[in-house]
């Protein structure tokens, strides 16, 4: 009896946790599919009436979705591609080498995780308008291209399980560091790129603030700053709001569900050992 509450206890909590979490998408997507008026008139829970899909062509075509989405592409892949080499090299050196103040150098990534990035806006701003990168692309390239503590983690955790007798056997055939980096580890390094490709991918694909704040342009719109034109102090268009986020997730949603047996394997590599 016993058993079978326990049973009974865990997986009511996990539908009562899908429920609450289903909430907010069941919302929006109603929302979308309702008109002004029908969205005047009724609750967030209730169905539209009338099902309409004039909110998305509205979102798409009103917030310039197309430019947003190119600048969004071209920001996410430099970022990422940048994320990449500095932080499988970053980690090659970590792991592989000795070198004099090597734990300093370590601590050093922890503490910058400590500093809240809030309060460095400020100096962060000056340093990339003297740089001549304010108002372009470059300027959210420039600070998303920082490797972060958690991708050096990820990949100094799984790089643990490489042999370093690899490295070994082609240093005897005549292999130079860089070339054991480019030839061996890389490759072997897949699935947690991939999983640091989908966390640094959709934390800059969802981020806000460094984009409104350095290309204010309305040329250099992105996804998560184009839906701001349905926002006004005169009110919210909340109906074409939906819709425009929903277009927004469906390009996340699939990347996620092609990608997240590499995020899971990523994440758990290195930590039986």
């Amino acid at each position: 009896m016993r058993q079978r509450l326990a049973v009974t206890g865990k997986y009511s909590s996990l539908v009562i946790g899908c429920l609450v979490a289903l909430i907010p998408l069941v919302v929006l997507v109603f929302t979308s599919l309702k008109s002004a008026k029908d969205y005047a008139t009724s609750g967030p829970l209730n169905p539209p009436t009338h099902i309409t899909f004039a909110n998305f062509v509205t979102a798409f075509r009103g917030s310039d979705m197309g430019t947003a989405f190119l600048n969004t592409t071209i920001i996410m892949v430099v970022s990422i591609v940048g994320t990449i080499l500095i932080g499988t090299m970053t980690a090659y050196a970590i792991d592989r080498f000795e070198f004099r103040f090597k734990k300093m150098v370590v601590g050093l990534f922890l503490l910058a995780t400590l500093v809240p990035g809030v309060t460095t806006q400020v100096a962060t701003f000056q340093v990339i308008n003297k740089l001549g990168l304010y108002d372009t692309r470059m300027a959210p390239i420039a600070l998303f291209m920082g490797t972060d503590i958690v991708s050096i983690y990820i990949f100094v955790q799984f790089m643990r399980s490489i042999p370093i007798s690899l490295d070994e056997a082609a240093t005897l055939d005549g292999a130079n560091h860089f070339a054991i980096y480019r030839r061996i580890i890389l490759p072997l390094l897949r699935p947690a790129i991939a999983t640091v490709v989908v966390i640094k991918g959709i934390g800059i694909y969802n981020e806000f603030y460094i984009p409104y704040l350095y290309m204010p342009d309305k040329n250099l719109v992105v996804v998560s700053t184009a839906l701001q034109r349905f926002k006004s102090p005169m009110g919210t268009q909340w109906e074409i709001l939906s819709a425009g986020a929903l277009i927004v997730i469906v390009p996340t949603l699939i990347i996620f569900l092609v990608l997240q047996r590499y995020i899971y394997n990523g994440l758990s590599a290195g930590s039986v050992k």
